[in-house]
């Protein structure tokens, strides 16, 4: 478990790194600019982070950490409701922002300025996550260093099937989105928690029976 005890420093490095970003450009900033740009690839960034180290531990730990899949979907599950609570009403996802500017919530010009703000956010999460693994703290992190050298797809399925699943997820997870859009954070976030974490235990074939 010193593996996980890692991954969870990582987690919580991550959020105070993304939060201190967060307050610190909502001081200095202009509240647009921190709107469009500042709070989006701040959650941009810790969103694509906690991914990258929760599918290291998804493709690694079972068998290499000597945890299971409950381990792993309470940790989807945790994250996402961190995630809920800090995002300060950033989406981090182009999807969402490309939804709110057809439904006439968003103009262009923010639009563009949103989906830049989360290239950066995911480009600064893998340039952290990469330097994260490359100290080697954990058994689990020396593995993802030797198996990084020989890429393959993390697609345990066909392109065919997993394009569908994804589609899928994507689909029902946007109508949960609608539907919460005016909700309170308090219902909201759980709500999309708990969504997550279920669509991550039906489409992992390791996950255990109810």
């Amino acid at each position: 478990m010193a593996g996980l005890n890692v991954s969870l420093c990582f987690f919580f490095a991550t959020f105070a790194l993304c939060q201190a970003a967060r307050r610190a450009s909502k001081a200095l900033l202009p509240a647009a600019a921190y709107a469009s740009f500042a709070r989006e690839a701040a959650g941009a960034a810790q969103l694509g982070a906690c991914c990258l180290e929760l599918r290291m531990l998804a493709e690694i730990g079972p068998w290499a950490g000597g945890f299971g899949p409950d381990v792993l979907l309470t940790l989807v599950f945790l994250l996402f409701l961190v995630h809920g609570a800090t995002f300060d009403g950033a989406s981090a996802n182009p999807a969402v922002a490309l939804q709110e500017f057809l439904l006439a919530r968003a103009s262009l010009a923010g639009t563009l300025l949103r989906l830049a703000a989360q290239a950066l956010g995911l480009q600064a999460a893998c340039i952290l996550t990469r330097c994260f693994w490359a100290w080697e703290l954990s058994e689990l992190h020396v593995l993802q260093n030797l198996m990084a050298a020989h890429c393959s797809s993390a697609l345990r399925t066909s392109v065919a099937h997993g394009a569908l699943v994804e589609g899928a997820c994507a689909f029902l997870l946007h109508l949960t989105l609608l539907r919460l859009w005016d909700s309170s954070p308090v219902y909201r976030v759980p709500a999309v928690a708990l969504l997550v974490t279920a669509m991550a235990y039906t489409g992992d074939p390791r996950a255990p029976p109810p």
